[in-house]
Protein backbone atom coordinates (compact mmCIF):
# COMPACT_ATOMS: atom_id res chain seq x y z
CA UNK A 1 0.00 0.00 0.00
CA UNK A 2 3.04 2.23 0.88
CA UNK A 3 4.64 1.82 -2.24
CA UNK A 4 1.43 2.77 -4.08
CA UNK A 5 0.63 5.89 -1.82
CA UNK A 6 5.00 7.39 -2.60
CA UNK A 7 4.63 7.23 -5.86
CA UNK A 8 1.55 8.91 -5.98
CA UNK A 9 2.74 11.57 -3.55
CA UNK A 10 6.14 12.27 -5.35
CA UNK A 11 3.98 12.46 -8.48
CA UNK A 12 1.66 15.34 -6.70
CA UNK A 13 5.12 17.01 -5.72
CA UNK A 14 6.16 17.01 -9.05
CA UNK A 15 3.54 18.46 -10.61
CA UNK A 16 2.88 21.20 -7.98
CA UNK A 17 5.31 23.77 -9.17
CA UNK A 18 3.66 23.76 -12.73
CA UNK A 19 0.21 25.01 -10.83
CA UNK A 20 -1.41 21.77 -11.30
CA UNK A 21 -3.38 19.40 -8.56
CA UNK A 22 -4.28 16.25 -8.56
CA UNK A 23 -8.20 15.80 -8.98
CA UNK A 24 -8.05 12.33 -7.00
CA UNK A 25 -6.85 13.77 -3.76
CA UNK A 26 -9.74 16.31 -3.68
CA UNK A 27 -13.13 15.46 -2.15
CA UNK A 28 -15.93 16.42 -4.77
CA UNK A 29 -19.22 18.24 -2.93
CA UNK A 30 -22.03 16.86 -4.82
CA UNK A 31 -24.64 18.50 -2.46
CA UNK A 32 -26.05 21.45 -3.26
CA UNK A 33 -25.96 24.91 -0.45
CA UNK A 34 -23.49 27.43 0.38
CA UNK A 35 -21.30 28.36 2.92
CA UNK A 36 -23.91 31.35 3.35
CA UNK A 37 -26.40 31.42 6.67
CA UNK A 38 -29.58 32.89 7.61
CA UNK A 39 -29.77 36.08 8.96
CA UNK A 40 -32.05 38.46 10.23
CA UNK A 41 -31.38 42.88 9.92
CA UNK A 42 -35.01 44.20 12.42
CA UNK A 43 -35.77 47.84 10.67
CA UNK A 44 -35.91 49.20 13.90
CA UNK A 45 -32.38 48.49 14.80
CA UNK A 46 -31.06 49.78 11.28
CA UNK A 47 -33.22 52.98 11.19
CA UNK A 48 -31.37 55.19 14.17
CA UNK A 49 -28.52 53.53 12.47
CA UNK A 50 -29.19 55.22 9.04
CA UNK A 51 -29.75 58.34 10.53
CA UNK A 52 -26.19 58.66 12.43
CA UNK A 53 -24.49 57.67 8.90
CA UNK A 54 -26.81 60.72 7.56
CA UNK A 55 -24.99 63.12 10.05
CA UNK A 56 -21.67 61.68 9.45
CA UNK A 57 -21.89 61.15 5.71
CA UNK A 58 -21.84 64.63 3.81
CA UNK A 59 -23.95 64.92 0.51
CA UNK A 60 -21.50 64.80 -1.57
CA UNK A 61 -21.29 61.31 -0.89
CA UNK A 62 -24.90 60.29 -0.46
CA UNK A 63 -24.73 57.57 -3.13
CA UNK A 64 -22.34 55.98 -0.64
CA UNK A 65 -24.68 56.75 2.38
CA UNK A 66 -25.55 52.82 2.59
CA UNK A 67 -25.41 50.52 5.47
CA UNK A 68 -24.74 47.00 3.60
CA UNK A 69 -25.87 44.25 4.40
CA UNK A 70 -23.16 41.32 5.15
CA UNK A 71 -23.92 37.80 4.77
CA UNK A 72 -21.94 36.35 8.38
CA UNK A 73 -20.72 34.41 7.17
CA UNK A 74 -19.00 36.26 4.27
CA UNK A 75 -17.99 39.41 6.31
CA UNK A 76 -15.56 41.55 4.18
CA UNK A 77 -17.20 40.91 1.24
CA UNK A 78 -20.31 43.06 0.81
CA UNK A 79 -22.55 40.25 -0.19
CA UNK A 80 -26.01 38.97 1.03
CA UNK A 81 -25.29 36.04 -0.69
CA UNK A 82 -22.30 34.76 -2.58
CA UNK A 83 -24.11 36.47 -5.78
CA UNK A 84 -26.29 39.55 -4.46
CA UNK A 85 -25.57 42.47 -2.51
CA UNK A 86 -27.91 44.19 -0.51
CA UNK A 87 -27.80 47.61 1.05
CA UNK A 88 -30.31 50.21 3.16
CA UNK A 89 -30.06 53.60 1.49
CA UNK A 90 -31.05 56.62 3.25
CA UNK A 91 -31.45 60.12 1.03
CA UNK A 92 -32.25 63.70 3.38
CA UNK A 93 -34.80 66.15 2.22
CA UNK A 94 -33.63 67.81 -1.41
CA UNK A 95 -30.23 65.99 -1.77
CA UNK A 96 -28.80 64.45 -4.94
CA UNK A 97 -27.02 61.39 -4.74
CA UNK A 98 -24.46 62.54 -7.85
CA UNK A 99 -25.25 60.67 -11.30
CA UNK A 100 -23.09 57.69 -11.96
CA UNK A 101 -23.15 54.36 -13.90
CA UNK A 102 -21.76 50.94 -13.08
CA UNK A 103 -21.38 46.94 -14.91
CA UNK A 104 -23.96 45.77 -11.89
CA UNK A 105 -27.73 46.00 -12.42
CA UNK A 106 -29.46 47.28 -9.83
CA UNK A 107 -33.04 47.44 -8.34
CA UNK A 108 -34.29 49.45 -5.81
CA UNK A 109 -37.18 48.95 -3.11
CA UNK A 110 -38.74 51.93 -1.38
CA UNK A 111 -38.79 51.54 2.07
CA UNK A 112 -40.03 54.95 3.74
CA UNK A 113 -40.65 58.49 3.00
CA UNK A 114 -42.24 60.26 -0.15
CA UNK A 115 -40.79 62.75 -2.59
CA UNK A 116 -37.97 60.66 -3.91
CA UNK A 117 -36.85 60.07 -7.46
CA UNK A 118 -34.20 58.59 -9.65
CA UNK A 119 -32.96 59.60 -12.62
CA UNK A 120 -32.62 56.78 -15.27
CA UNK A 121 -31.97 57.20 -18.96
CA UNK A 122 -33.15 61.01 -18.87
CA UNK A 123 -36.48 60.43 -17.35
CA UNK A 124 -37.02 61.37 -13.42
CA UNK A 125 -39.59 58.82 -11.90
CA UNK A 126 -41.09 59.06 -8.66
CA UNK A 127 -41.05 56.69 -5.87
CA UNK A 128 -43.15 55.77 -3.65
CA UNK A 129 -42.97 53.15 -0.55
CA UNK A 130 -43.83 49.86 -1.91
CA UNK A 131 -42.33 50.54 -5.56
CA UNK A 132 -40.22 48.22 -7.23
CA UNK A 133 -36.90 50.32 -9.57
CA UNK A 134 -35.35 49.26 -12.23
CA UNK A 135 -31.76 50.25 -12.99
CA UNK A 136 -30.41 48.77 -15.84
CA UNK A 137 -26.49 47.71 -16.50
CA UNK A 138 -24.36 50.70 -17.48
CA UNK A 139 -27.00 53.27 -17.26
CA UNK A 140 -26.57 56.78 -15.92
CA UNK A 141 -28.38 57.44 -12.78
CA UNK A 142 -29.37 59.49 -9.98
CA UNK A 143 -31.18 60.08 -6.99
CA UNK A 144 -33.05 62.60 -5.05
CA UNK A 145 -35.11 63.75 -2.16
CA UNK A 146 -37.83 66.64 -3.16
CA UNK A 147 -40.53 65.89 0.21
CA UNK A 148 -39.89 67.22 3.52
CA UNK A 149 -38.41 63.65 5.44
CA UNK A 150 -35.64 61.21 4.83
CA UNK A 151 -36.38 58.20 2.24
CA UNK A 152 -34.74 55.17 2.47
CA UNK A 153 -35.09 52.23 -0.01
CA UNK A 154 -32.94 48.49 0.17
CA UNK A 155 -30.46 48.65 -3.20
CA UNK A 156 -30.28 44.65 -4.71
CA UNK A 157 -27.30 44.57 -7.26
CA UNK A 158 -25.55 41.54 -8.96
CA UNK A 159 -22.66 43.47 -8.24
CA UNK A 160 -20.96 39.71 -7.31
CA UNK A 161 -21.51 38.33 -10.81
CA UNK A 162 -19.90 41.36 -11.83
CA UNK A 163 -16.76 40.44 -9.52
CA UNK A 164 -16.59 37.09 -10.57
CA UNK A 165 -16.57 37.88 -14.46
CA UNK A 166 -13.88 40.71 -13.83
CA UNK A 167 -16.21 43.44 -15.17
CA UNK A 168 -16.89 45.69 -12.42
CA UNK A 169 -16.58 49.17 -14.05
CA UNK A 170 -18.14 51.99 -12.72
CA UNK A 171 -18.09 55.93 -13.52
CA UNK A 172 -19.06 58.87 -12.12
CA UNK A 173 -20.94 61.54 -14.41
CA UNK A 174 -19.14 64.76 -14.94
CA UNK A 175 -21.94 66.87 -13.30
CA UNK A 176 -24.03 66.20 -10.32
CA UNK A 177 -27.21 65.37 -12.61
CA UNK A 178 -27.49 63.23 -15.62
CA UNK A 179 -29.75 65.53 -17.91
CA UNK A 180 -33.43 65.07 -18.48
CA UNK A 181 -34.38 64.55 -21.90
CA UNK A 182 -38.16 63.04 -21.22
CA UNK A 183 -40.81 64.46 -19.31
CA UNK A 184 -42.25 62.49 -16.33
CA UNK A 185 -44.60 59.06 -16.65
CA UNK A 186 -42.95 58.41 -20.23
CA UNK A 187 -41.14 54.96 -19.43
CA UNK A 188 -44.76 53.93 -17.81
CA UNK A 189 -46.98 55.07 -20.75
CA UNK A 190 -44.45 53.03 -22.72
CA UNK A 191 -44.06 50.10 -21.25
CA UNK A 192 -46.65 49.68 -18.68
CA UNK A 193 -49.75 49.04 -20.00
CA UNK A 194 -48.73 45.51 -21.97
CA UNK A 195 -47.81 47.39 -25.07
CA UNK A 196 -44.33 48.85 -26.57
CA UNK A 197 -43.64 51.32 -28.61
CA UNK A 198 -43.99 50.50 -31.87
CA UNK A 199 -40.15 50.78 -33.06
CA UNK A 200 -39.16 49.13 -29.92
CA UNK A 201 -36.11 47.35 -30.11
CA UNK A 202 -34.54 45.51 -26.73
CA UNK A 203 -31.81 46.75 -25.31
CA UNK A 204 -30.11 43.58 -23.12
CA UNK A 205 -31.83 41.63 -21.23
CA UNK A 206 -33.19 44.06 -18.88
CA UNK A 207 -36.59 44.71 -18.60
CA UNK A 208 -37.66 48.24 -20.17
CA UNK A 209 -40.26 49.23 -17.80
CA UNK A 210 -38.26 51.15 -15.03
CA UNK A 211 -40.87 51.18 -12.45
CA UNK A 212 -43.65 49.02 -10.88
CA UNK A 213 -45.66 50.98 -8.73
CA UNK A 214 -46.72 49.21 -5.51
CA UNK A 215 -50.40 49.96 -5.51
CA UNK A 216 -51.30 47.45 -8.80
CA UNK A 217 -49.02 45.01 -7.31
CA UNK A 218 -50.88 45.08 -3.84
CA UNK A 219 -53.97 45.03 -5.55
CA UNK A 220 -53.13 41.72 -8.54
CA UNK A 221 -51.96 39.66 -5.01
CA UNK A 222 -55.36 40.74 -3.09
CA UNK A 223 -57.60 39.95 -6.24
CA UNK A 224 -55.57 36.76 -6.29
CA UNK A 225 -56.65 36.08 -3.06
CA UNK A 226 -60.29 36.16 -4.04
CA UNK A 227 -60.09 33.79 -6.62
CA UNK A 228 -58.49 30.62 -5.27
CA UNK A 229 -56.67 28.72 -2.65
CA UNK A 230 -52.48 29.94 -1.72
CA UNK A 231 -49.95 27.71 -2.55
CA UNK A 232 -49.08 25.90 0.53
CA UNK A 233 -45.84 27.34 0.95
CA UNK A 234 -45.71 30.86 -1.16
CA UNK A 235 -48.98 32.16 -0.09
CA UNK A 236 -50.01 34.31 -3.62
CA UNK A 237 -47.10 34.86 -5.57
CA UNK A 238 -46.10 37.28 -8.22
CA UNK A 239 -42.62 37.26 -10.31
CA UNK A 240 -42.12 40.82 -11.55
CA UNK A 241 -42.32 40.74 -15.37
CA UNK A 242 -40.04 42.23 -18.62
CA UNK A 243 -43.15 43.18 -20.43
CA UNK A 244 -41.05 42.85 -23.91
CA UNK A 245 -40.14 39.23 -23.07
CA UNK A 246 -41.88 38.05 -20.50
CA UNK A 247 -38.91 37.12 -18.72
CA UNK A 248 -37.17 38.39 -15.52
CA UNK A 249 -36.96 42.14 -15.16
CA UNK A 250 -32.75 41.26 -15.38
CA UNK A 251 -30.81 38.74 -16.62
CA UNK A 252 -29.52 37.95 -13.79
CA UNK A 253 -31.99 39.26 -11.16
CA UNK A 254 -35.88 38.03 -10.49
CA UNK A 255 -38.23 39.70 -8.03
CA UNK A 256 -41.13 39.04 -6.41
CA UNK A 257 -43.79 40.41 -4.41
CA UNK A 258 -45.63 37.24 -2.30
CA UNK A 259 -49.26 37.80 -0.06
CA UNK A 260 -49.41 35.86 2.50
CA UNK A 261 -53.02 35.65 4.32
CA UNK A 262 -54.01 35.70 7.87
CA UNK A 263 -53.41 31.83 9.36
CA UNK A 264 -51.42 31.01 6.90
CA UNK A 265 -49.16 28.23 8.21
CA UNK A 266 -46.57 27.57 5.21
CA UNK A 267 -45.21 23.84 3.98
CA UNK A 268 -41.74 24.24 4.19
CA UNK A 269 -39.75 24.37 0.70
CA UNK A 270 -36.38 24.78 -0.71
CA UNK A 271 -34.91 26.16 -3.40
CA UNK A 272 -31.29 26.35 -5.10
CA UNK A 273 -31.38 30.02 -5.25
CA UNK A 274 -30.51 32.61 -2.54
CA UNK A 275 -33.13 34.88 -1.49
CA UNK A 276 -33.55 38.53 -0.27
CA UNK A 277 -36.43 39.48 1.68
CA UNK A 278 -38.03 42.74 2.54
CA UNK A 279 -41.17 43.12 4.34
CA UNK A 280 -43.52 45.16 2.20
CA UNK A 281 -46.70 45.37 4.52
CA UNK A 282 -47.84 43.94 7.77
CA UNK A 283 -45.63 40.94 9.49
CA UNK A 284 -45.41 37.28 9.85
CA UNK A 285 -42.80 34.99 10.60
CA UNK A 286 -40.40 32.68 9.31
CA UNK A 287 -38.83 29.71 10.41
CA UNK A 288 -35.22 29.14 9.56
CA UNK A 289 -32.75 26.59 10.86
CA UNK A 290 -35.51 25.21 13.72
CA UNK A 291 -35.90 28.87 15.09
CA UNK A 292 -39.15 31.42 14.39
CA UNK A 293 -38.22 35.15 13.74
CA UNK A 294 -40.87 37.33 14.17
CA UNK A 295 -41.25 39.81 11.53
CA UNK A 296 -42.47 43.64 11.27
CA UNK A 297 -42.36 45.89 8.23
CA UNK A 298 -38.81 46.79 6.73
CA UNK A 299 -37.21 44.22 8.21
CA UNK A 300 -35.14 42.05 5.99
CA UNK A 301 -34.08 39.01 5.68
CA UNK A 302 -32.14 36.30 3.63
CA UNK A 303 -32.61 32.76 3.03
CA UNK A 304 -29.52 30.83 1.87
CA UNK A 305 -29.46 28.74 -1.32
CA UNK A 306 -30.98 25.18 -0.58
CA UNK A 307 -31.94 26.24 3.06
CA UNK A 308 -35.41 25.15 4.04
CA UNK A 309 -38.02 28.00 5.49
CA UNK A 310 -41.23 28.14 6.16
CA UNK A 311 -43.79 31.32 6.89
CA UNK A 312 -46.66 31.39 9.42
CA UNK A 313 -48.64 34.44 9.10
CA UNK A 314 -51.22 35.82 11.94
CA UNK A 315 -52.57 38.32 10.24
CA UNK A 316 -51.87 39.59 6.23
CA UNK A 317 -48.15 40.15 5.30
CA UNK A 318 -46.66 41.59 1.78
CA UNK A 319 -42.93 40.32 0.97
CA UNK A 320 -41.01 41.91 -1.44
CA UNK A 321 -38.22 39.19 -2.57
CA UNK A 322 -35.17 38.61 -4.97
CA UNK A 323 -33.00 36.38 -6.11
CA UNK A 324 -30.97 35.12 -8.66
CA UNK A 325 -33.47 32.91 -10.07
CA UNK A 326 -32.66 34.75 -13.25
CA UNK A 327 -29.40 33.33 -13.95
CA UNK A 328 -29.82 30.17 -12.53
CA UNK A 329 -32.88 29.24 -14.65
CA UNK A 330 -31.18 30.74 -17.93
CA UNK A 331 -28.21 28.19 -16.69
CA UNK A 332 -30.72 25.39 -16.49
CA UNK A 333 -29.70 24.97 -12.32
CA UNK A 334 -32.84 26.01 -10.53
CA UNK A 335 -34.76 23.97 -8.59
CA UNK A 336 -37.11 24.01 -5.74
CA UNK A 337 -38.06 21.58 -3.57
CA UNK A 338 -41.13 20.88 -1.01
CA UNK A 339 -40.46 18.90 2.34
CA UNK A 340 -44.26 18.56 3.57
CA UNK A 341 -47.68 19.80 2.79
CA UNK A 342 -49.01 21.00 5.78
Amino acid sequence: MNATLDPLREFSAEISPLNLSPLWERTVKLMPGSVCVPAVWQYAEMRPLLDRAAALISKKQADRRVLVMENPSLRGTSFITNSLYAGLQIILPGEIAPSHRHTPSALRFVVEGEGAYTTVGGEKIPMRPGDFVVTPSWAWHDHGNLGNAPVVWMDGLDTPFASFFGANFRENYPDESYPVTRAIGTNTNQHGANMLPLEYRADGENSPLLIYAFDRTREALRGLAQSGAPHPAHGYKLRYANPATGGHPFATMAAFMQFLPKKLHGAVVRSTDGTVFNVAEGGCHVEMEGRSHALKPHDVFVVPPWEPYRFEADNDCLLFSFSDRAAQEALGFWREQMLNTG
